[in-house]
């Protein structure tokens, strides 16, 4: 029992015995900077970047927001049916996905919304045994679902940047989701068939292979006398039974 005791015993440090410097608390944790370990990375792939890298700088969009008359097919499209030209730009942007999965999303919550909106209003006004209450509860849900609709259709447009290296012009694209939405969709359009046409790549001349050279050698034509002697002395051994 007294060895036990004697181990256990901790030496207290008296102030003569301690550093002449003190120690603050926590000073001997911080971190150490690694200049090595300093290296930008990037923000989608967490590769290392060189030193020398500079990011590309955002270019602004071939056409303006509000240049909807310079393309009259998706202007049209555009107005008449916003669906199609959604699921349209969502299929160039994105290879494996069909355009008919974007484009009845659309159609059933901006489209189907629009319609349930215009019930509504025409419901309270020929109506009168509606609840106002009723009427403010539906408007409400209306606004809640197209702030969702353009969060999602605002990401397909922050794709579509990243993609080109684009401005947010002239707002965050969520933003212009919301307010102007059919001009988002047809700048969106315009935009990847300006980058996407057949008129920026070059012409390609067509080389045709020369035809395919045969030689011919008189040993070709003496292997073929051969092997039919060779045949006939097979033909002429006969088998007799012993």
């Amino acid at each position: 029992m007294e060895e036990t005791k004697q181990s256990s015993h901790y030496v207290k440090l008296t102030k003569d015995q301690s550093p002449l410097e003190d120690i603050t608390p926590g000073e001997l944790n911080q971190p150490i900077e690694v200049p090595q370990l300093a290296v930008r990375k990037c923000p989608e792939c967490r590769q290392p970047l060189p030193e020398s890298y500079a990011p590309p700088a955002d270019e602004p969009w071939m056409t303006g927001i509000f240049g909807c008359a310079e393309d009259r097919e998706s202007c049209l499209t555009g107005l008449f049916c916003p669906c199609v030209l959604f699921g349209r730009n969502v299929e160039r942007l994105k290879e494996d996905t069909p355009w008919t999965t974007p484009c009845i999303c659309h159609a059933i919550c901006v489209e189907g919304g629009i319609s349930l909106a215009i019930a509504t209003v025409s419901a309270a006004s020929f109506l009168p045994a509606v609840d106002p209450g009723t009427v403010c509860l539906i408007f409400e849900g209306l606004l809640f679902a197209w702030w969702l609709c353009g969060i999602q259709t605002g990401q397909v447009r922050q794709t579509l940047q990243k993609k080109y290296h684009l401005k947010n012009s002239p707002c965050n694209a969520c933003c212009v989701h919301c307010c102007l939405h059919w001009c988002a969709l047809c700048q969106e359009h315009r935009e990847m068939k300006g980058r996407l046409s057949d008129g920026i790549f070059s012409e390609m001349t067509v080389v045709n292979p020369p035809p395919v050279q045969e030689m011919k050698s008189t040993d070709d034509k003496e292997i073929p006398e051969t092997s039919s002697a060779n045949n006939n002395d097979h033909t002429d051994l006969e088998m007799q039974a012993l």
